[in-house]
């Protein structure tokens, strides 16, 4: 679901609304310990609605914790969903 890469954390399924509790959880445990966070989304083939909801929810999480989040390789998807619904310029981007 969510596997650590050298200084990365990548996810590696569907970001869609059926797995979006499950990735909010495990986005959330590896947000405890604070500092900068980069979740590499080259591994997601799907992201709906949801996918935008769980990185503003990490980026609340690490933010909450002392730290920061960014996401690198965001699908298009994404990035078409954000730009979609006008938030495309608040994507914590690497």
């Amino acid at each position: 679901m969510i596997e650590q890469s050298d200084d990365r954390l990548r996810v590696t399924v569907p970001m869609v609304i059926g797995n979006a509790r499950a990735l909010l959880e495990a986005g959330r445990s590896r947000l405890a310990a604070g500092g900068e966070t980069l979740f590499d989304l080259e591994s997601v083939a799907e992201a709906d609605s949801a996918a935008l909801t769980l990185v503003f929810a990490w980026a609340r999480s690490a933010q909450a914790n002392g730290g920061s989040l960014r996401v690198a390789n965001p699908p298009a998807s994404l990035l078409s969903l954000a730009d979609l619904y006008g938030v495309s310029e608040f994507l914590p981007l690497a």
